[in-house]
């Protein structure tokens, strides 16, 4: 019998790590900022490092440290956001480093405190649309806003945005020879809520030859699903050449609408591929457990258009 307090893959829920950054505002108070981001993208959480200084760098870089080989950098995420930081004698400060893992890349993040694991529905995050007016925080870095306890507002950062935005990886899919890419033609369904992932996928499935419907998450993907079905009727597996979809996403994630498109005899044989920034060892097992033919990775240009033909090929052959 599994156990409950394993979080069940398909079940639209997230784990959180709870964080805090506290700002001392004009008038003297001192705001404590919650902040959450997914476990699947944190390898660890650790005291303050001895850290190797980086000449030169940008003065949010605290420094870099080796992590069992690993030479990690490390971000002062208030320092990046700009905000004023109270004295320890003025609020609670523990601070501690939270090792991310994402896109292949590991960097730490310096933070007040970081508190608990939360266990949140999908259904109750919904998307950012205001600016939090914290530094360089706006809401493009925000991947969604949840209530807590207290009517407390946790705000579930996008430190992809964040970490491309200083410069540590590029956010594309050009490929080096043009001409090496396959060509197909049909349609691809794209769910992904960063308007910047569509934006670049789209382009990268256009020149595939594929014509792209968007979708900004997983609930919107279904119904984007049954709008086509009213269209082509059985037809549509022969125009819909598959379906590429992110994980993490406000109100429906990519797993639970993969379980409910492979429970539907009418769009189950249609590929389903992710397509994410989590880089941990489980999520390819996860997305096969819920029907997923393949999973990349973002923005892997190598993989990317190798992976989806090899895919479109085994299935003409199938």
């Amino acid at each position: 019998m599994a156990d409950d307090k394993t979080l069940k893959v398909g079940s639209n829920e997230l784990e959180l790590v709870d964080f805090r950054l506290y700002k001392k505002e004009k008038d003297g108070s001192i705001y404590e900022g919650v902040y959450g981001i997914n476990v699947a993208k944190v390898r660890e959480i650790i005291k303050m490092p001895e850290l190797t200084e980086l000449p030169g760098s940008e003065d949010y870089i605290e420094g870099i440290f080796d992590l069992r080989g690993v030479v990690v950098p490390v971000v002062d995420l208030a320092k990046w956001m700009g905000i004023t930081v109270p004295s320890e004698e003025e609020a609670p400060i523990k601070k501690r480093v939270i090792i991310t893992e994402f896109n292949n890349i590991l960097i730490g993040f310096i933070v007040h405190d970081a508190k608990r694991i939360r266990r949140i529905s999908w259904a109750d995050i919904e998307p950012a649309s205001f600016g939090v007016g914290q530094g360089k925080l706006d809401k493009s870095k925000i991947t969604g806003i949840t209530r807590i306890e207290n009517g407390e507002i946790l705000l579930i950062l996008d430190l992809e945005s964040i970490v491309e935005e200083m410069g540590f990886f590029e956010a594309n899919l050009e490929a080096a020879d043009l001409d090496s890419i396959e060509k197909f033609d049909g349609l691809v369904l794209l769910v992904d809520d960063s308007a910047t992932a569509r934006r670049i996928e789209k382009d990268a499935l256009g020149k595939m030859g594929f014509d792209v419907v968007e979708a900004r998450n997983g609930e919107e993907g279904l119904q984007k699903l049954e709008e086509l079905y009213s269209i082509y009727g059985d037809n549509l597996k022969n125009k819909l050449r598959l379906i590429l979809s992110d994980i993490e996403m406000p109100k429906m994630d990519g797993y639970h609408m993969a379980a409910k498109i492979h429970a539907d005899n009418r769009f189950k044989d249609i590929p389903l591929i992710f397509s994410s920034s989590i880089s941990d060892a489980f999520s390819d097992i996860r997305g096969k457990e819920v029907g997923a033919e393949g999973y990349l990775v973002k923005f892997n240009s190598d993989k990317f258009y190798t992976e989806i033909a090899n895919i479109l090929k085994k299935q003409q052959n199938s």
